[in-house]
């Protein structure tokens, strides 16, 4: 019997020593696969993301970028502090394409409908289509919108009165906080996930493009209303003083104060921050400024010396400071990744009287660069650029050739996604700093006319059309004939060598067709209103 207990407990022994062993085993066998992984997996991190995207902020209009006139400290922190590109660029020289381009990481001018939009207009992204957001909701992040849409919503035929949709919600963020479309457009009041913010059921909003309302004043039949005179268009509703592009009646509650517009959507980014810091998440920052009206908080009103413009752009200088200090103190600044940029160039008077051409004195823009918005030339697209992520971003200027529209598929690189669009490029270390090298080739659009960036190169094929938009008082850069610029060489535009150097315009004509390919399409006249 006692052998029989002795045989018993050898066996069991045994088996528990081979139990043990393999236990070892399976957590050795574990750990290097962990290992393995973790060394595939060096290059992809999930920080938080924001965007921080201004509205007609011109290249020289940020003292980063040499303006001596006007002082920007907190996005010359983040310059200071992280990369700044000389060769950033927008897709287009206007708001809604860029804003299609950066979102979608698709060429706007694929899209006959990403031209600058009414309030009215239907959604013009798909909802099938893959977005920036969609891309991360896929990673684990949550994502946030806060600040201008305007790129359209609905089906074509909104009742404002109910939840409007599709929208940004549909397309992939969680939470939306926004305006329509534009600031000089109605309708003039926030939408926050398809519902208009503080809308009484009992006064109806109403909204119409092409025809007023019985009894309802205008900017051009009323200018005993206005605080803010009209120069050309928006001259239709009145709000706040300052007349509008389109019509509206109702909403009186939901309508929005202008000048209070900046410290509202901080307040919605420094919110949202708060609500989702402990998750990864992106936030699309979308500013209003310097976009007209330009209609400062009286704390910033004078201070630029330079007349509403220059007031505003100290406004979103400031705000940004201020989201800067909530990144901090919410103890996640070092775990987010910041990029700053605009949707196009500048513009001086874009449809009101504001001193912004009076008052400019020295100050620069464009910086050196030549046309503004709604330009094919450099000036249109060409925009202030910076990315910042404090401790794993070191400072440097980077001549690297990036465009918004290859956020898609450098962000979906660094947080491990295998989503990709043909037109977005994966430039995650051009974006990081950790090479110099960006993408070669840039098809840059204004009007749905394009041009195109290679290397220090820049083409523009003839159009016909003007060449100068009076009301704006900006070059187009529309020429019947070829145009050829060394744009390293000659910042300004000022020598075309189309006819000079014709072995290089060949070889762009080449590489132009085959990036756009020779279809040719009807244009419209660039029309302001």
């Amino acid at each position: 019997m006692n052998q029989i207990i002795k045989t018993k407990f050898i066996i069991h022994k045994f088996y528990l020593s081979l139990l043990i062993l393999f236990a070892f085993s399976c957590k050795e066998t574990n750990k290097n696969i962990q290992n393995d992984i973790s060394k595939e997996a060096d290059t992809i991190v999930q920080p938080n993301i924001v965007v921080i995207y201004l509205d007609d902020l011109g290249y020289g209009d940020i003292s980063a970028n040499g303006a001596t006139e006007i002082n920007t400290p907190n996005i010359d922190n983040l310059a200071n502090g992280g990369v700044r590109f000389t060769n950033g660029y927008a897709t287009s020289a206007t708001c809604t394409p860029s804003r299609y381009g950066i979102l979608t990481g698709v060429y706007p001018w694929r899209n006959k409908d990403a031209q600058i939009l009414p309030g009215t207009a239907p959604l013009i992204i798909s909802t099938n289509q893959m977005t920036v957001p969609k891309m991360l909701k896929e990673q684990g992040y949550a994502t946030g919108i806060v600040g201008k849409w305007h790129l359209g919503l609905g089906t074509g035929h909104v009742n404002w009165n109910e939840r409007v949709s599709p929208g940004p919600n549909e397309v992939g963020f969680d939470y939306s906080y926004i305006m329509a479309a534009t600031q000089d457009r109605v309708p003039t009041v926030y939408i926050k996930d398809g519902h208009v913010d503080g809308l009484d059921p009992n006064d109806p909003i109403e909204i119409d493009y092409s025809k007023n309302y019985d009894n309802q004043p205008t900017g051009k039949d009323n200018p005993e209303l206005l605080n803010m005179k009209w120069h050309h268009g928006h001259n239709n509703s009145i709000v706040n003083g300052i007349p509008r592009i389109g019509f509206m009646k109702g909403g009186e509650d939901a309508k929005w104060s202008d000048v209070d517009m900046a410290d509202h959507f901080l307040e919605k980014a420094q919110a949202y921050v708060k609500d989702h810091k402990k998750e990864p998440f992106f936030l699309y920052y979308a500013l209003q400024q310097p976009h007209v009206p330009r209609t400062p908080h009286p704390r910033f009103v004078g201070k630029s010396g330079m007349g509403p413009r220059g007031d505003v752009i100290l406004e979103a200088d400031w705000v940004i400071g201020e989201f800067m200090k909530t990144l901090e103190n919410e103890g996640i600044l070092e775990n987010t990744l910041i990029v700053f940029t605009s949707d196009n160039g500048p513009v001086l008077n874009d449809g009101y009287y504001d001193d912004a051409v009076e008052k400019l004195g020295k100050h620069t823009p464009a910086g050196g660069l030549r046309g503004g918005k709604y330009s094919l030339f450099d000036a249109g697209t060409h925009v202030p650029f910076i990315t910042y992520w404090k401790g794993t971003i070191k400072p440097t200027v980077s001549e690297a050739l990036v465009c918004q529209v290859d956020l898609l598929n450098s962000l979906a690189s660094l947080t491990g996604s295998a989503q990709k669009t043909d037109d977005s490029k994966e430039i995650i270390d051009a974006l990081l700093g950790k090479t110099k090298t960006g993408r070669t080739d840039l098809i840059l659009e204004a009007s749905q006319k394009t041009a195109l960036r290679s290397g220090d190169w820049i083409l523009i094929p003839p159009y016909e059309g003007s060449s100068f938009n009076d009301q704006v008082k900006i070059e187009l850069g529309v020429s019947e004939a070829y145009q050829l610029y060394n744009i390293k060489e000659d910042r300004a535009q000022e020598n075309n060598l189309a006819e000079t150097n014709t072995e290089k315009l060949k070889e762009m004509i080449t590489t132009y067709e085959k990036l756009r390919g020779t279809e040719k399409r009807k244009i419209k006249e660039l029309e302001l209103k």
